[in-house]
């Protein structure tokens, strides 16, 4: 079996245990991955804190740094395809999707790399005659960065590029389900010629890993996605260093398609929503809300799509809906659908765990009208679509806000008018009006409610790795007046 390794201040290393990977196509073990306890995360922090403050790193310009987040790009680029087969093997994650998700992560380097030396600082006209101030970006410090195993140098990218534009330094946790891909990223990342302590990437557990992280006293901030509870326990660990945090987290994203919409093009993109990536997904448009009139004709396209979805392996290119990552995951969507169901869900299509090996779960599709359904209100992560149905505007707009989450959505109209008014009435961070599921560097991206706060992507992704130093210039050559009177 194949072994990878931790990168800890510029050099590869064993941590201080191993643990086996599991491909999730055959739920058999793949390859040894290194486990990272407490001393190596600290050996990993203090480097980074080490980069931060002595050697090169600090002392290159931010055209420099921008320079090697080109080299970096370029790559990850020329990487893409092996890249793409990692993390296909490491989560299940089919390779049509990883291979184009990968190539465009190096753009969101190079969106960054141009950023690097665009952060500014400001001039401000100050109401004393005889001082000059000004206010420096500088970087915020060591940064934590913890993301799960889907997308997950998609994932990384919109934390370690802005990160690194901002003259930051970091530690990178991969998930434990399914790392391969970030580890064998740090090789890209030391052949850019990154210095020594700027970039380290470990994975292990969460007690061990996670929890001492993010607690670490040299840790200055914490970028995180994953899931609301174990966000619970990053803001708590953050007590103890007073860390900032930026939280991207889960959704239960609504979907609404009215009548006058093209429904054949909505529901390619319900399709791409809800069963692209097997369902694995922050942003899948988990809950259909459709109007009553086209429900039947929409419903009846769906299923049809549904169940030609073509299941296999994740590696082979024709593959479109490949297994879920861990077998972990299959249960608690199993169990999800079966509560639902009980409940009175009816099932369209799908529901059932497939015969043979690997983690595979059909697409599923559950009608949801007028039944208080589990699966309008709990997330999936899996390609589970529940629907409702509604007669007024208002009605699905109340139907799209009745969640505790408000990361993603989607409005399918014709109608110029009433599509303007959704957006601003939907609550979440992310409206796609007749598309969905689009992304790029050049936009933010980010939740509200239990979706998380901070944004990713952007300028505003860069200067949230940056802190703002005000600096006062006395100008009068004049002996400075009594001076128990504040200036």
């Amino acid at each position: 079996m194949q072994r990878f390794q931790l990168y800890i201040d510029g050099a590869f290393c064993d941590g201080e245990a191993s643990f086996e990977s599991i491909d999730p196509a055959t739920g058999t073990a793949w390859a040894y991955m290194p486990e990272a306890r407490e001393a190596d995360v600290d050996r990993a922090v203090e480097s980074a804190h080490r980069a931060l403050y002595e050697g090169p790193w600090p002392g290159m310009t931010a055209t420099q740094r921008g320079k090697l987040l080109y080299k970096l790009a370029d790559l990850i680029a020329a990487n893409a395809p092996r890249l793409a087969e990692l993390e296909t093997r490491d989560t299940g994650k089919i390779i049509r999707e990883t291979s184009a998700q990968i190539a465009y992560v190096a753009e969101y380097y190079r969106y960054y790399a141009g950023i690097a030396d665009k952060i500014e600082g400001a001039y401000l006209p100050i109401d004393k005659p005889d001082m000059e101030v000004w206010l420096r970006r500088e970087p915020i410090g060591v940064v934590a960065m913890v993301v799960p195993w889907n997308s997950q140098l998609f994932l990384s990218a919109v934390k370690v590029g802005p990160a690194l534009a901002a003259g930051c330094t970091l530690v990178l946790k991969a998930s434990e389900d399914g790392p391969a891909p970030l580890l064998e990223f740090a090789r890209l990342v030391h052949d850019a010629g990154f210095p020594p302590g700027v970039v380290n990437i470990i994975t292990g557990f969460g007690p061990s890993c996670g929890a001492t992280l993010g607690r670490h006293p040299k840790i200055a901030h914490v970028a995180f996605t994953g899931g609301p509870e174990t966000a619970r326990h990053v803001v708590r660990n953050s007590a103890e260093n007073l860390a900032s945090t930026s939280l991207e987290l889960g959704g239960k994203s609504p979907f609404i398609v009215f009548a006058d919409a093209d429904l054949e093009s909505a529901t390619n993109a319900q399709v791409s929503g809800i069963f692209a990536a097997t369902g694995q997904s922050c942003v899948a448009g988990s809950r259909l809300i459709v109007e009553r009139s086209v429900k039947d004709r929409f419903v009846a396209l769906l299923k049809r799509k549904a169940e030609a979805v073509r299941i296999g392996s994740p590696l082979d290119m024709a593959t479109e809906v490949g297994p879920l990552a861990t077998a972990r995951q299959r249960q608690h969507i199993d169990a999800l659908v079966e509560r639902s169901s009980a409940m009175g869900a009816r099932i369209v299509t799908g529901g059932r765990v497939p015969e043979g090996e690997g983690f595979y779960y059909p697409p599923t599709i559950l009608d949801c009208d007028g039944v208080d359904s589990p699966s309008l209100v709990e997330e999936f992560f899996g390609p589970v679509l529940s629907i409702v149905s509604f007669e007024t505007e208002e009605e699905a707009l109340r139907l799209a806000n009745d969640t505790v989450y408000g990361l993603a959505s989607g409005v399918f109209t014709q109608n110029l008018t009433r599509a303007h008014r959704l957006m601003k009435g939907i609550r979440a961070g992310v409206v796609w009006v007749n598309t969905y599921r689009a992304v790029s560097p050049i936009a933010p991206f980010g939740g509200f409610g239990l979706s998380g706060h901070g944004r990713e992507g952007g300028l505003a992704a860069a200067l949230d790795y940056t802190r703002t130093k005000t600096v006062w210039l006395r100008t009068s050559d004049d002996p400075i007046p009594d001076p128990f009177v504040m200036r």
